[in-house]
């Protein structure tokens, strides 16, 4: 199989249903973000040795190859394999890592700056990503049906990225600095 195909060559793609969309379509522009996401999910990944972080980066990716693919087929009964839902019980889990990290790092009370070290503004950058992913979501749920608890998934990723970098200032043994509005 060619890596090539050459029908993307007019600006057009696939969606897993088999329908032709712009490249540029609100639904390649959701589903191509959280690509992007899980890219630099899996940079955050090979930085990381410590095995429970690892763990939980390894089923984030994984979710988030499914709900790609749960934004790349345009009409579902259209899709001819099975699809796993996005379910609460995957949204608890996140939650459940989310609390995990959170006991182990200081309450905060302020803007905390994001550059305690460079795994930590990795964390940041897929935080931001992960934001925008969630407007691109947003949008095409404007559109056409997207499971709310693929939202709510994303919504809970930003939350555990945010508390990974807080986390990892520790793991690095890097002094996390808060934003100072007097100077």
């Amino acid at each position: 199989m060619k890596v090539y195909t050459k029908t993307g060559d007019k600006g057009e793609t696939g969606l897993l249903d088999n329908k032709r969309v712009s490249k540029d379509d609100v639904r390649v522009e959701a589903y191509g973000t959280v690509d992007e996401l899980n890219a630099h999910i899996a940079l955050i990944y090979t930085l990381v040795e410590q095995k429970e972080c690892k763990q939980y980066l390894e089923d984030i990716e994984n979710m988030l190859f499914l709900i790609q693919t749960h934004l790349a087929i345009g009409n579902r009964k259209d899709y001819p394999y099975p699809l796993p839902d996005i379910t609460e019980k995957h949204i608890a889990a996140l939650e459940q890592y989310i609390d995990t990290l959170q006991q182990k790092v200081p309450a905060f009370h302020s803007f905390v700056m994001l550059d305690a070290h460079h795994v930590c503004a990795r964390c940041h950058i897929a935080r931001t990503v992960c934001r925008r992913c969630e407007r691109r979501i947003v949008s095409l749920g404007k559109q056409a049906f997207v499971d709310h608890n693929i939202l709510v998934y994303i919504n809970r990723l930003s939350d555990f990225l945010f508390v990974l970098a807080r986390y990892c200032a520790i793991l690095f043994h890097a002094e996390e600095r808060t934003v100072n509005f007097n100077k």
